[in-house]
């Protein structure tokens, strides 16, 4: 055989595993009421509002049932610990404590239905879609795991989140106004943490999954507390000899208001 021969040979076997895939008969097209939050002082939390609709094509099954569609919104990811308190001679004590590695500062599940409703248990773990399947890894003494959802606690920091409003599970937020046009409000807390989000939207239709997309927005602080934020992660020298500066004048407006002549 040739070079040429070869080579033909070659591309052809390369076309043909290009060309295998799991072709998406449908695509999502979505959009957020607002990319940028600003936070103030006085913020007080508020909504936004994710739209969005399943467009189909010449490859979707003629006998493509309901849709279903869940909407996972992750807030900025940081350290956290989790402490077990026990009474102890009449005093509550930090008896035991766990800490959670990079896990989201906050964490939103948004449905039509129940998620057992959607898909089967397997597939769920394996897209990570709810709570209880959503990964959050923790250091188990010289290890680093994500233990059962019932675990002590694993329990107790998603309980402590959701109280706050940052961990939440709604399986039925997501409206369709038609079979295919959606929407869903992501509702932000006064405590929401400052950062960037992602949006992950999975559609599914007779319980597998037929297409995804992403989005995103972010968090910002405005005002005096941005600035001092700012000056103190950027500039350390300074903030700390401003702030040395306005506890000494601190001091001594006090000495003047309370002096005894």
């Amino acid at each position: 055989m040739t070079r040429a021969g070869a080579a033909l040979i070659g591309l052809g076997l390369l076309l043909g595993v290009a060309s295998i895939g799991p072709a998406r008969a449908e695509q999502l097209i979505v959009s957020i009421s607002n990319t940028r939050i600003t936070v103030t002082p006085n913020y007080a939390g508020g909504e936004l509002v994710l739209f969005g609709s399943i467009e189909k094509d010449v490859d979707t099954p003629a006998d493509r049932g309901v849709y279903d569609l869940v909407v996972t919104v992750s807030g900025p990811r940081a350290d956290m610990v989790t402490r077990r308190k026990e009474r102890t001679l009449g005093i509550w004590v930090n008896a035991d404590s766990r800490e959670f590695l990079m896990v989201p500062g906050y964490l939103a599940v948004f449905a039509n239905k129940p998620l057992e409703a959607i898909a089967a248990p397997e597939v769920l773990r394996r897209q990570q879609l709810g709570l209880n399947n959503i990964l959050l890894t923790q250091r188990v003494g010289p290890d680093y795991a994500d233990v059962v959802p019932n675990d002590a606690f694993r329990s107790a920091f998603v309980r402590l989140r959701s109280e706050r409003g940052l961990y939440r599970e709604e399986t039925s937020a997501v409206t369709f106004l038609t079979p295919t046009l959606f929407r869903t409000g992501i509702p932000l807390p006064a405590a929401v943490p400052i950062g960037n989000y992602k949006v992950e939207i999975k559609v599914f239709a007779d319980g597998a999954l037929v297409t995804k997309t992403e989005s995103s927005f972010e968090i910002v602080k405005v005002g005096f507390e941005q600035f001092v934020a700012s000056t103190a992660r950027h500039d350390g020298l300074a903030y700390g000899l401003v702030t040395a500066l306005m506890a000494l004048l601190t001091g001594w407006m006090a000495s003047v208001v309370f002096r005894r002549d």
